[in-house]
Formats: structure tokens, C-alpha cells, sequence
């Protein structure tokens, strides 16, 4: 049995929001013991992007000139998707409630069909703004209607900042890879993105503190180090890697929407993990995101050139997924 390239996109990309809904409930003890926000993330993404080193160098034997073609990719990947948007989000939350900041955020999947919409001057199909609708009215349910809140004006400015630095992550993860390996720019990106941030602590932009004390997981003692490693394994490496594929798969825009599972995922998780409440609206809330899901069509592939023929027996064939182009706003 054969499946088409958006069927496994899909797939992929589910998996990419399960494994990034694990990171809020198993982050949380660390936050609650003493560590800063920066903190986490900068370790999370450092340690994520060492677990995928091995595979990128094996995935760039004998085609180390991808990576010097992809740098660009590479660099927004980095220090937009990974550093901008988090420090973006942690600035946003010290002055609003984190309910109004996710939900501002995730608003990234609309700004890519206005982006669209805007630059090509091509109204979106009624399936696309139908899905538009369905999903972030989905989303608002299951944040919260709380999230709707009159808050700060500059706390307002900075989760919009954070929510083009997650549209971006969409569009460099859709973009032709031109024989960059997704593993590959997930684990230089990781890698970049967590010295960017530990610069901008280094010169006082953000706190940054660690706690090397137990902490309380699934009513459990746990070690530190043991939370943070499921969020760098399952909720970063695992999930950056799966999502540059899926994206490559679906374009930035389809992609985009099944990311906003990850809100729905992680109140799964908090539940389970946590036993943090969850209500009959987040469940119908996560009921119309996969509606507005269903409504959204993919994009067609870009042609992307071939990759140059390596003369050498010792270098497996190439096995690049192919990626999916950011231009159809319909």
C-alpha cells in the first residue's frame, strides 16, 4: 500500500505536535524548582540539538556543501525560529497573562495565509478562510476566553513579535531543502538558536538561573536532569526534526495549522502528567482545530534541482525528503 506525500506529511506532523505538547508538562518542575524560563529553553535547545548531532554529521557524509548552501536556512532556523521567538515569548509573558501570549502566538498559522494573501494579492479560497476561522476560534477555547483580556500594549507588541518569529520557523522548515537533510538543519538550528540565547543572557537581556535540586514529576521525586531530558529528546529533538519534515511535506501554511495541535497536546499532557483540569471547551476547542485542519488544502511541491552525483563508494545514495514550496495562498 502506497500513501501520498501529504498523508505521510500529516503523520510526520502530528507526531512533531505531540512530541512539542510534552514540553510544557515536563518543563513546568524545573520552573517551579527555580529555573528561569531562558534557562530551560537555552539547555533544552543546546541538549536537543546535541542528541541529532550524531545523525546530522551521518546524514552530510560525502555532501558537506549542503550545509554552507543551506546556511540562511540555517541561520533563521536558529537565531529567528529558536532564539527570537522564545526570548519574543518570555519578554511577552512578564507583562501579560501566558494564556494571552500563547494565544497571540499562535496566531502564526492566520498571519501566514494574510502574508500570502497580501503579497500575491490572491484572495484565499473559502476552504482556507473557513479553516482559518474554525481553528483559531478552536484555539481560543481551548487557551481560554480568558486570554482575551485588555492587557500592556508592549506586552501585546512582543507576542506578535514571537508569533512572525513562529511563522518564520514554518516557512524556513517548507522551504527546498536543496540537499540540506531536515535532521540536519533541526540539530544546527537547535544548536545556534541555544548559543544565541545564552548570549543575550551572558549580556543581561534575559535572567537566566539553574536549580540542581529534585523535583515532582507524575507525584514522583525525580532527579532535574530527568524532565529536561524527556523535553530535549521527545519535546525538542524529536520535534524540531519531525516538524522541518512535515512542513517539507505539507508548506508552511497546512503545516502551520496542524502545529496549533500542540496547544491541544499539551493540555492532554498537563492532565496526565500534571493533573492540571481539562474542561468540556478545551475538548470541543480541539474538536474545531481539527475541523479547521481538515479544511485547509496543501501546497504544491516546489521542483527542486537534483542534487549533484557523488563519485564516491563509500557514500550511500542520497535520501533527501523533498520540500514543499511557501507560494499558493488558495
Amino acid at each position: 500500500m502506497q500513501f501520498s506525500s501529504k498523508s505521510v506529511g500529516l503523520v510526520i506532523a502530528v507526531a512533531s505536535a505531540i512530541s512539542f505538547g510534552t514540553s510544557g508538562a515536563f518543563i513546568k518542575p524545573l520552573l517551579e524548582a527555580g529555573w528561569s524560563p531562558a534557562a530551560a529553553v537555552t539547555v533544552r535547545a543546546l541538549t536537543g540539538g546535541l542528541v541529532l548531532l550524531p545523525l546530522m554529521l551521518l546524514s552530510l557524509r560525502g555532501r558537506w556543501s549542503s550545509l554552507w548552501r543551506g546556511r540562511w536556512r540555517v541561520l533563521g532556523m536558529g537565531v529567528i525560529a529558536v532564539a527570537f521567538t522564545q526570548l519574543a515569548y518570555f519578554a511577552a509573558i512578564s507583562r501579560i497573562p501566558v494564556s494571552t501570549a500563547l494565544l497571540i502566538e499562535y496566531l502564526a498559522p492566520l498571519l501566514l495565509v494574510l502574508f500570502t494573501w497580501a503579497t500575491t494579492r490572491r484572495t484565499p479560497k473559502p476552504m482556507v478562510l473557513l479553516g482559518s476561522v474554525l481553528a483559531i476560534g478552536g484555539l481560543v477555547l481551548v487557551i481560554g476566553p480568558g486570554a482575551l483580556q485588555a492587557v500592556d500594549a508592549l506586552g501585546l507588541a512582543l507576542a506578535f513579535a514571537a508569533a512572525i518569529g513562529c511563522a518564520v520557523y514554518f516557512v524556513v522548515a517548507a522551504r527546498p531543502s536543496d540537499g540540506l537533510p531536515p535532521v540536519a538543519l533541526a540539530s544546527a538550528g537547535l544548536i545556534l538558536g541555544s548559543i544565541t540565547l545564552a548570549v543575550a543572557a551572558a549580556v543581561g537581556l534575559v535572567p537566566f538561573a539553574t536549580v540542581t535540586t529534585d523535583v515532582t514529576v507524575v507525584d514522583a521525586t525525580a532527579p532535574w536532569w530527568l524532565p529536561l531530558l524527556v523535553v530535549a529528546v521527545v519535546g525538542t529533538a524529536i520535534a524540531y526534526a519531525t516538524g522541518i519534515a512535515g512542513s517539507a511535506r505539507l508548506g508552511s501554511r497546512l503545516a502551520s495549522f496542524v502545529g496549533l495541535l500542540e496547544v491541544v497536546f499539551a493540555s492532554l499532557f498537563a492532565w496526565l502528567v500534571l493533573g492540571e483540569s481539562l474542561t468540556v471547551l478545551q475538548l470541543i476547542g480541539g474538536v474545531l482545530i481539527l475541523a479547521g485542519i481538515a479544511s485547509i488544502p496543501s501546497e504544491q511541491p516546489a521542483a527542486t534541482k537534483p542534487e549533484p552525483v557523488v563519485a564516491d563508494a563509500h557514500v550511500p545514495a542520497a535520501t533527501a525528503i523533498p520540500r514543499a514550496a511557501v507560494t499558493a495562498a488558495d
